[in-house]
């Protein structure tokens, strides 16, 4: 029994893993009046000039001035200070707290919020807040918050959703985003998005407008998942149009005309991100890719990884190589995975090995199946079954699915057995796929059905055919047809072939021609020699071509013919070899009859000796004669015992007529025997 999937690949992951990103809050110790955003604290520059790189001693000398500035500043604001000057009291005390300097802090933060200082009274909270007692911090963000600081209410917000008041929660951060602020806004959309309210993308929006790196990344998120919705929308439109089209007397190939563009409206638009595609499609991931080209360049690398996979998706390989290993040296360890696999299409495999290693290190299962992959390929089964295991422990069941190709490759049944059991309990549908194929191997049809069951269930399109050809083995062609037609639509062509077989038994040759061109168009050649056996069949009778006749022009049927002979089939070579001779192309008949005969093709093998002998190349001929007849072709023998008969070789012509007496069928073998009789008589006279 033929099964599919026992050349399945060492690697059933993708180069970019898809795992659920966790968002990650802003830091909630640091709001933004103790940085550049605080309403009286300012921040030092930096001394280096803008748009050119300071060498090392220009860096050291800049980084003394601004200590050396630093140091006046503070002495300064000091000094104002002690003179009871409350903004600089409020200045001090930020630059002290930024400083990690709690102690000296504090009484200058006290004093300012003494004077009504509302930045004061929100670092005051912070530098509470950093020493535990949270609720006193947060009636100093309350009284900076009700003053009008857009930075504590935040503050304050984050405080009461973190006791679990949401309510108060969203009052405060809404109030800190209606102000501008950027943390507000996206902590209110974190808030919001947690609740299932429609009005977190808005406040998400905001805070990526005013460049939270977050925020830029997560819209990213949502809109792309809002793409990928439409493309599916676009391929389903697609094959509803394409199947109305065929159901409203259209062909095959004109149904699929009408349902293609707007497919590749929703695969290669969306994906590509093409803002100018009809009906919009593709506008959404062109701006989910824009939030995330705007969140990578402020760092942040989750951002970068997705930016560099859309990149890839698009053909852009170099810019995207730039952007995963941006990612990877910021430590993203599907990036550096991601990066060893554009570097091992490019055929530099010591460095995807390097980063492979460092992804693997760092617990990416899917890098580790790529070493043990790799290794497996250079004969080192040793060190690919390590790091298929330290897939495996990284959580990554591809390894130990990987780990039973290793031990079937290798002869080892039993552990094989073992390792995709393990898979497959772990819900690896290819792993179930492989444990069924092992079991019917050793003759276990029984243990096998369940698991080819559960991967076909699970999607597994190689486990759908492989039941089909299950039940067909035990004669039930009825439940052997609904699993063939459950991987034909999901595009399996050895199951199209299959359901198309069985419609042309039934004699709907309609629903029989959309399979066929379905399993001929993904690659297969008896589908392809089928499909023009059936539009072969259709068309009238061609006049035969006269001496001095222009060539005909191709049909759609011999371009079909063309296709399987080009892919091997040898029936579809002598077919498209008689058809050329039909047209007047002898030249092009010669030739596939060749390609058939030296394929094996008895057939080919006869009709290139009929041209040959037409051509006045008779001993040629009769060399493929005999190879034809050899291979038991009736009509070669006769040809065969004409030829030595005509030549006066009356024993041998009455060896090959006893041949085609023997091999038939029934009119050759009545043509031959009358010629046997007659050399027979010829001989004994």
């Amino acid at each position: 029994m033929d099964v599919m999937g026992d050349k399945a690949t060492l690697l059933e992951t993708g180069r970019f893993a898809q795992h659920a990103d966790i968002a990650l809050p802003a830091d909630f110790v640091v709001p933004a009046e103790t940085g550049a955003a605080a309403d009286s604290v300012l921040t030092a520059e930096p001394g280096a000039a803008a748009g050119r790189a300071l060498s090392p001693a220009e860096s050291a000398q800049a980084a003394d001035e601004d200590e050396t500035g630093d140091a006046a500043e503070e002495a300064r604001q000091r000094l104002a200070a002690e003179s009871g000057d409350a903004e600089a009291m409020s200045v001090l005390g930020a630059m002290l707290l930024r400083r990690g300097d709690l102690d000296g802090a504090e009484p200058y933060l006290r004093g300012a919020t003494a004077a009504g200082d509302r930045a004061a009274a929100n670092n005051l909270g912070v530098l509470l807040h950093q020493r535990g007692y949270a609720d006193e911090a947060a009636n100093w963000w309350r009284i900076a918050a009700v003053a009008g600081s857009a930075a504590a209410a935040h503050a304050l917000g984050r405080h009461h959703r973190e006791r679990g008041d949401e309510p108060a929660a969203e009052y405060w951060l809404r109030q800190s985003a209606e102000q501008g602020h950027a943390l507000g806004a996206y902590a209110l959309a974190d808030l919001l998005e947690h609740r299932g309210d429609a009005a977190a993308e808005q406040w998400m929006r905001v805070a990526a407008e005013r460049g939270h790196r977050e925020a830029a990344y997560r819209l990213a998120r949502a809109l792309g998942r809002r793409a990928e919705q439409e493309e599916r929308a676009a391929v389903r439109e697609g094959r509803r149009i394409a199947r109305a089209a065929f159901e409203t007397g259209s062909t095959s190939r004109e149904a699929a005309r009408e349902g293609r563009p707007v497919v590749r409206e929703g695969r290669a638009a969306v994906q590509a991100g093409e803002p100018d595609a009809d009906n919009g499609v593709g506008a959404t991931a062109a701006e989910a890719e824009q939030w995330y080209r705007q969140s990578a360049a402020r760092g942040h690398r989750r951002a970068a990884l997705h930016l560099g996979a859309i990149l890839e998706r698009r053909g852009e390989l170099k810019e995207a190589g730039r952007w995963y290993l941006t990612s990877a040296k910021d430590g993203e360890p599907r990036a550096a995975c991601a990066l060893g696999f554009l570097l091992r299409d490019a055929g530099d495999t010591e460095s995807a090995a390097v980063w492979w290693l460092r992804a693997a290190q760092d617990g990416d299962g899917n890098a580790a199946n790529a070493l043990g992959a790799l290794h497996a390929e250079r004969g080192e089964t040793q060190t690919a079954e390590r790091w298929y295991r330290a897939a495996m422990d990284a959580g990554d069941v591809n390894g130990a699915y990987n780990l039973g190709l290793l031990c079937a490759e290798q002869g080892r049944t039993a552990q094989a057995e073992q390792w995709y059991r393990r898979a497959a309990y772990a819900g690896h549908r290819e792993a179930a796929n492989a444990l069924a194929i092992l079991l019917l191997q050793v003759g276990d049809a029984s243990g096998a059905e369940p698991w080819f069951s559960k991967a076909a269930e699970a999607g597994s399109v190689d486990a759908a055919f492989n039941l089909g050809i299950l039940f067909a083995g035990r004669g039930d062609d009825v439940a052997a047809l609904v699993w063939y037609e459950r991987a034909a639509a999901a595009g399996h062509t050895e199951a199209a072939l299959q359901v198309a077989i069985a419609r042309l038994r039934d004699g709907d040759e309609r629903a029989a021609e959309r399979h066929l061109r379905c399993a001929a168009g993904g690659g297969s050649a008896e589908a392809a020699y089928r499909l023009a056996a059936v539009l072969d069949a259709r068309r009238p009778p061609a006049p035969a071509h006269e001496l001095g006749e222009p060539v005909r022009e191709k049909n759609e049927c011999e371009e079909w013919y063309e296709r399987a002979a080009s892919q091997g089939h040898r029936r579809a070579q002598v077919r498209v070899g008689m058809l050329a001779a039909g047209r007047g192309d002898v030249i092009e008949a010669a030739r596939w009859y060749r390609v058939a005969a030296e394929s094996g093709s008895r057939n080919g093998a006869f009709n290139l000796g009929l041209l040959l002998a037409r051509e006045g190349s008779e001993p040629e001929a009769a060399l493929w004669w005999a190879r034809a007849a050899d291979a038991g072709h009736g009509r070669a023998a006769l040809r065969l015992a004409l030829v030595y008969a005509r030549r006066g070789e009356l024993v041998e012509g009455k060896r090959w007529a006893d041949r085609a007496v023997a091999l038939g069928p029934a009119e050759v073998a009545e043509r031959a025997a009358r010629l046997r009789d007659a050399l027979r008589d010829e001989l004994s006279a």
